[in-house]
């Protein structure tokens, strides 16, 4: 069970990423299920997860470095692609509150 730090952190991560998107943080979203599940309601896209670690994702990050996109897959498992949050609004045509238009403004919150 983590703690009341670890918590918080999550917290403000969904809270920040329902900002960027023009979306809503779920409450309750990791205790709840059926409607409650998710993280985050993004219109006109759906339910997310929101998940945050100071490096634990170090190496998708390394293989994303200079490229538009990362697709991932494992054996006997449907296909993930990642795209920088900037990129992917510009390509929704700013459904992300308005960042799309910006795309500084999206990767300096991006960023954050």
């Amino acid at each position: 069970m983590p703690g009341r730090a670890a918590r918080r952190k999550g917290c403000d991560a969904e809270r920040e990423f329902a900002r960027l998107v023009g979306g809503k943080r779920v409450p309750l979203s990791g205790s709840a299920g059926g409607d409650f599940a998710g993280d985050v309601l993004w219109p006109g896209v759906g339910r997310g997860e929101v998940k945050r670690r100071r490096d634990g994702f170090r190496q998708i990050y390394g293989w994303l470095e200079g490229r538009d996109f990362l697709a991932l897959r494992a054996d006997r498992r449907p296909w993930l692609v990642v795209v920088r949050l900037d990129k992917l609004l510009a390509l929704l045509g700013g459904a992300g509150g308005g960042l799309a238009g910006d795309p500084d403004a999206a990767r300096e919150r991006a960023l954050r």
